[in-house]
């Protein structure tokens, strides 16, 4: 069992040795400065997924953090036992229901999912919870109502597929493809998304909170009544119509809106919109007048005519 105040002196170690602040590793981790200092006094410890994420800041391996570091999924022993789970929880989820009528349960929570192939099923918005999935595909599947909770999802493949009305939690998603995905009403909370491709995506009335987008493709991607709060961009360019969205206590680095159409977008008390770009883009009056008091760089913003 991980001892919380050796974990801590370890981080504070570590952040100390690139002369990072807790400020500033707070602000990469999406978190509350407070946060780093209960880890760093052993009052707390970070979950699995943070725990990849700070091993990528400080710069260290996860062993780091402990000689006896075990992640919460469960290893798999070989290709061959992941390639037979996989198989029956296949079987599992096409197989129609008994003569009572009684649903087959499957969980998928604590796996280890490496090279699994999912493209083309139905009804996987059941237990994911704290898996670890690589390199697995999950191309045109019904996962409306997806649950991913304290997730590290890489290089996996999702495009086509219906993943609205689910909820992302505290999980980390990168490297992954999300073309003409169908996002409709999904809520992204506490994660952090770097290098996935959403061209074509749809996030009609999606919610991020308290996390963070890094270097994402959003090419053609539908953006209405879509809501940002607490969230950091990091090297994004929007492009498109952003129609009745809300940034709100949102950071940008790098940002750029090209030839971009706002309507009836709320900006408030987002911090360094002066660093904003835009670009030939246009803006209605009530969308102008929040860009002005957020005390955006309004060169490249034309008004539309009424």
């Amino acid at each position: 069992m991980l001892e919380t105040k050796k974990i801590g002196n370890k981080i504070a170690v570590a952040r100390k040795g690139i002369n990072m602040s807790q400020a500033e590793l707070a602000q990469q981790l999406f978190i509350s400065p407070q946060a780093v200092g209960k880890w760093e006094r052993g009052e707390s410890m970070p979950d699995i997924t943070t725990f990849n994420r700070l091993a990528e800041i400080l710069g260290v391996d996860l062993n780091y953090f402990s000689g006896n570091f075990q992640s919460s999924v469960t290893n798999m022993s070989s290709n061959e036992s992941l390639e037979n789970q996989s198989a029956e929880m296949f079987t599992e989820i096409n197989q129609p229901a008994g003569k009572a009528g009684k649903n087959l349960s499957w969980d998928m929570s604590k796996l280890n999912l490496v090279d699994s192939d999912f493209s083309g099923l139905k009804n996987l918005h059941e237990k994911f919870s704290s898996s670890n999935m690589q390199n697995c595909q999950f191309i045109g599947s019904e996962m409306s109502g997806l649950l991913l909770k304290n997730n590290n999802v890489d290089k996996c493949d999702f495009s086509n597929s219906d993943i609205s009305k689910s909820h992302i939690q505290k999980s980390n998603l990168a490297n992954n493809q999300f073309n003409n995905c169908t996002l409709k009403e999904t809520e992204f909370t506490g994660s952090y998304i770097k290098n996935c491709d959403f061209t074509g995506a749809d996030f009609t009335e999606a919610k991020f909170k308290s996390g963070g987008l890094e270097k994402n493709t959003v090419t053609d991607t539908l953006w209405n009544r879509t809501t940002f709060t607490d969230t950091y961009f990091v090297d994004i360019i929007f492009e498109g119509t952003l129609e009745e969205c809300s940034f709100e206590n949102c950071g940008f680095k790098k940002v750029k809106f090209l030839n971009a159409t706002l309507i009836n977008t709320f900006f408030k008390n987002n911090k360094k919109m002066k660093q904003v770009e835009f670009v030939d883009c246009k803006a209605d009056k009530i969308t102008y007048a929040f860009l002005k008091n957020n005390q955006a760089n309004l060169t490249g913003i034309t008004l539309l005519s009424e």
